[in-house]
């Protein structure tokens, strides 16, 4: 009985232990099954958005394949339109030049005796030469130092010149305005972040500002020019201050247009001093 019970527990111990074994063996596996599915769910995901990072990359390519056709038919139109504007631009500066070269250009009586009226009242801001039928505005005084905005008391002027410009005695006369500075550069942070990056740009711009503000208060644009010259028409040495503030300045030029029976009577003058020349 006793042999017997020794036999049964040896049994049952051996079977206990065989159990273990076998137990352990499948959490083992189990683990590693749950290890290579977490590790497919990951490649899956990954495949997911490698697949969907393609996808996004083809759209983009799609796009600009199907965008230049329309890159090239824009470029094609920015260089129309770049061609228009250099043409307009260059006759601005012939028509410009062809004002300068001539010393008695005629303007209405009645408008010359206005404009030479209102440049008494503001001898700070602007001068007019009843001879050639020219408008100077001093850059001092109708921008701030480095801007091209037109300053309050500029704009009340501008808007006198601008009722003045607007009688029909001088509805035919083209307006050219041209921008001029002195030859110090432009190096101020603020000047340039406003996109004046130099001279030319900011001689421009402000040709531009005040051609835009005769613009609001009725001046047709078909009437007018605009031209940005720097520092290359100086009218003063720079070797002063008063000579360079004298180049600071914005000219208006009144130009008998197509359709102005017979107001010019061309009188050729000296050519324009050049800046070397000025500088001597």
């Amino acid at each position: 009985m006793l042999r017997m019970r020794h036999v049964v527990l040896l049994a049952s111990a051996a079977f206990l232990m065989n159990g273990c074994v076998a137990l352990d063996k499948y959490n083992a596996l189990k683990l590693e099954r749950d290890q290579y599915l977490e590790r497919l769910g990951q490649a899956e995901a990954e495949a997911r958005a490698e697949r969907e990072k393609a996808r996004i990359l083809q759209d983009q390519l799609n796009g600009l394949l199907g965008a230049g056709q329309d890159s090239q038919s824009l470029l094609a139109t920015l260089q129309k339109q770049n061609a228009d504007l250099r043409a307009q631009l260059d006759e601005v500066n012939r028509k410009y030049q062809e004002a300068l070269r001539k010393t008695n250009i005629v303007i209405p009586q009645e408008v010359s005796d206005d404009l030479s009226q209102l440049a008494r009242q503001y001898p700070d801001v602007l001068d007019y030469d009843a001879q050639r039928g020219m408008l100077k505005f001093k850059s001092d005084v109708t921008f701030s130092s480095g801007s091209a905005e037109v300053t309050a008391k500029a704009k009340e002027v501008l808007k006198r010149v601008a009722g003045i410009l607007n009688s029909s005695s001088v509805a035919t006369y083209e307006l050219l305005v041209a921008g001029h500075t002195d030859n110090v550069r432009v190096s101020q942070p603020r000047t340039i972040q406003a996109g004046h990056k130099d001279n030319w740009y900011l001689s421009a711009h402000r040709a531009i500002t005040v051609a835009a503000e005769l613009r609001k208060e009725g001046i047709a644009a078909n009437r007018m020019g605009v031209a940005g010259y720097a520092d290359q028409r100086p009218v003063a040495s720079n070797a002063t201050e008063a000579g360079k503030a004298q180049n600071r300045r914005v000219e208006i030029l009144l130009v008998p247009g197509p359709k102005t029976p017979a107001a010019v009577t061309p009188v050729e003058a000296a050519p324009v001093v050049a800046p070397a020349e000025i500088n001597k």
